[in-house]
């Protein structure tokens, strides 16, 4: 039944609808008002409905016009999408953005250059993949991802091209009302020991053997950033987060950052990653350009904080 049906019906369609009258739709349309009429006629000979009720100066929607209408919008707007998807791959543009970026990257800044990205290319689909440790570059090894943000130390890959995007200040914390909170000097191994450290484990194999920054031998594993956060602030134990997501909490008061030597000037470099041998497409180096711009003029970290080059837990 469908097989007549164009997009250039729907679009006059539409035109009928939004102007009132045949005459006005032709008129917006270049077209002569036979044409416009004849076009109306075979579209509901095609659906086998009245679209509009002819009985007054103008004409009306029927009921099944209006639904019409509504799915005809759709279409259109569908279609649209579709041609201008098309000319911006055929233009060089990747067909979609995929790629994966460490959970402990900031959130904030990453949303504001999206934001812009999808002004800049707003037909492009996009695949953001959250993970930790080296569960982002098992990504970009299975092919789900065409580049990842991520610390290559975590790894200590050798075989993928990467280019550093920045550093992330790491501190240890524990909530205000666990025990370790009321000590106000240095904390020494001994202690640490004791405590229980939540640290993230990994989903991949890759990072099995990374050991770095645990200092406790009672550990609780949690597979991603936020859950460890959450335990975190309910007292289960203590661990390293980024500066960036607990600043204000240490501010308010919820949570009590640790005075432990070996953290001092702990942090996470993070890197672009991809595969040997290839390019960023325009859409991918836009976004690490306008990541690379951004970071310039961010850096929440506290004041002791120095790139120290260590992967940690």
């Amino acid at each position: 039944m469908l097989d007549g049906l164009t997009l250039d019906q729907l679009r006059i369609l539409m035109a009928v609808a939004e102007t009132g009258s045949f005459s006005a739709a032709a008129r917006r349309l270049g077209r002569v008002q036979s044409a416009v009429s004849q076009s109306i006629q075979t579209l509901e000979e095609t659906l086998r409905l009245t679209l509009f009720d002819r009985a007054g100066k103008t004409p009306v929607l029927t009921e099944a016009g209006r639904a019409v209408l509504a799915d005809a919008r759709q279409v259109v707007q569908r279609a649209d999408a579709l041609r201008n998807h098309a000319e911006s791959i055929a233009g060089g543009t990747e067909p979609e953005l995929a790629f994966a970026v460490d959970a402990m990257f900031p959130t904030p800044l990453l949303m504001e250059s999206l934001r812009s990205l999808q002004a800049a290319f707003p037909c492009l689909p996009v695949a953001l993949l959250t993970e930790g440790l080296g569960a982002a570059e098992q990504r970009l090894r299975d092919g789900q991802a065409r580049f990842a943000i991520y610390c290559l130390l975590s790894t200590g890959a050798g075989d993928l091209d990467a280019d550093f995007l920045a550093h992330v200040a790491l501190v240890p914390v524990v909530a205000a009302a666990h025990p370790l909170a009321a000590h106000a000097g240095p904390l020494g191994a001994d202690l640490l020991a004791q405590q229980i450290q939540l640290v993230l484990t990994d989903r991949s194999p890759l990072t099995s053997s990374l050991t770095g920054s645990i200092y406790s031998g009672r550990l609780w594993r949690f597979a991603d950033l936020a859950t460890r956060h959450e335990y975190l602030r309910a007292g289960f134990g203590w661990c390293h987060m980024p500066w960036h997501m607990v600043a204000e909490e240490v501010e308010k008061g919820l949570l009590k950052r640790l005075h432990i030597p070996q953290s001092e000037g702990l942090t996470l470099p993070l890197h672009v990653v991809r595969q040997r041998g290839t390019r960023l497409g325009p859409a991918a180096r836009w976004l690490v350009d306008d990541l690379k711009a951004r970071l310039a003029t961010w850096q929440p970290c506290p004041d002791d904080a120095v790139p120290a080059g260590r992967a940690a837990r």
